[in-house]
């Protein structure tokens, strides 16, 4: 059974801060003897294969240190792929069934996003975000976390504890992103093409959130905001097959309200189901209820007309722009359907209200 086959939990309005796509990645662990710390942070729920084995046993897809026999218990430290406020966590047990561990707590720490793991281990504050509680094989262990005042607003690290020992195959982390506006979020390829101000308002690492879709039956929506460029067809966001009348549709808020410069719609991979066509509009809408933005009479206004897209393709449109905003949200449409990589919404920032 591959991990696509797997369901797993998920939580609208929230970002994996975990997520490798995103740029996650596990730095330490004090023990990786049967299988790899940085498969905790992989896309899916991990894959179970019966007959494959390496020179130490067992091959599992998640992270699994031996059998403890002495005191003390095994952890990992992960840096999140964006400074955020942790809210709900995911310890994933799947196929560790007489292998994980009965207990987990987990521990975070703000710091420099380069900051060496080692020291953060031996003198970082920590500060403990989900103290050590029973966790179940087999399974995906979720917990809400409830923040104190006088906690940070967001976190850069987290250390995953396991008593006091055995495997977890992924650890998710799902939150509120706290924007970095430090760079524009562009490529060799675009950065030339901005100007003086414009950064991407949609991106994750901005703030941007995928909140509704029309469908998404190949491809997560929030795929289409993440960094970088896709790896394959699976990282952007894909619908299915239209039967009937209309046309694919999807919003995103973005991390702060802004007027749009340029907007780039990469198709990559995307070639035998790539749509047709594809638009763009924006509401200037602070605060509004999700009900309120797929209201058929929400005031969307047109930003890029119906425009032809071309399988496996960067689109740069600039010109073509009608109307530049100030917007908090943008309605990416696809005509009848398919697949879209990415979406960036490059401009300048406005000064107001939060999207």
């Amino acid at each position: 059974m591959s991990a696509k086959d797997l369901t797993a939990a998920t939580f609208t309005g929230l970002v994996n801060l975990a997520d490798e796509s995103l740029g996650a990645r596990a730095l330490l662990a004090n023990d990786e003897f049967f299988a790899p710390k940085e498969n905790l942070v992989r896309p899916g729920r991990g894959v179970f294969l019966p007959d494959e084995y390496t020179d130490r046993g067992k091959l599992m897809d998640g992270w699994e240190t031996r059998r403890r026999r002495g005191p003390g218990h095994d952890w990992c430290v992960l840096k999140l792929g964006t400074r955020g406020r942790v809210r709900v966590l995911d310890i994933d047990t799947n196929h560790f069934l007489g292998n994980s561990p009965p207990y987990a707590s987990v521990d975070a720490i703000a710091a420099a996003p380069d900051a060496e793991p080692e020291a953060l281990v031996r003198g970082g504050e920590w500060v403990e975000l989900l103290p050590q509680s029973p966790i179940r094989p087999g399974s995906q262990n979720i917990f809400p976390i409830s923040h104190a005042e006088s906690w940070p607003r967001a976190w850069t690290h987290l250390r995953l504890n396991i008593y006091p020992d055995g495997g977890v195959a992924r650890f998710r982390a799902h939150g509120d992103v706290e924007p970095d506006w430090s760079s524009a979020d562009a490529d060799p390829w675009v950065a030339p093409k901005l100007r003086s101000g414009e950064v991407d308002l949609a991106a994750v690492r901005h703030g941007g959130l995928a909140l509704a879709c029309s469908d998404m039956f190949f491809g997560p929506m929030n795929n289409l905001i993440l960094p970088g460029r896709a790896v394959n067809m699976g990282g952007g966001w894909e619908t299915r097959r239209r039967r009937g009348p209309g046309f694919d549709w999807i919003i995103v808020r973005l991390g702060a309200p802004g007027s749009v410069g340029l907007i780039e719609v990469d198709t990559n991979f995307f070639k035998g189901n790539c749509p047709d066509c594809c638009s763009l509009e924006g509401i200037y809408a602070p605060r509004a209820a999700l009900t309120e933005l797929v209201d058929p009479s929400a005031a969307w206004r047109g930003v890029l007309p119906e425009t032809k897209l071309t399988p496996h393709t960067r689109h740069e449109f600039r010109d073509e722009i009608v109307q530049r905003g100030p917007f908090t949200h943008v309605r990416l449409s696809i005509y009848p359907d398919g697949g879209v990589s990415r979406l960036r919404v490059f401009g300048t920032r406005s000064e107001g209200e939060p999207a």
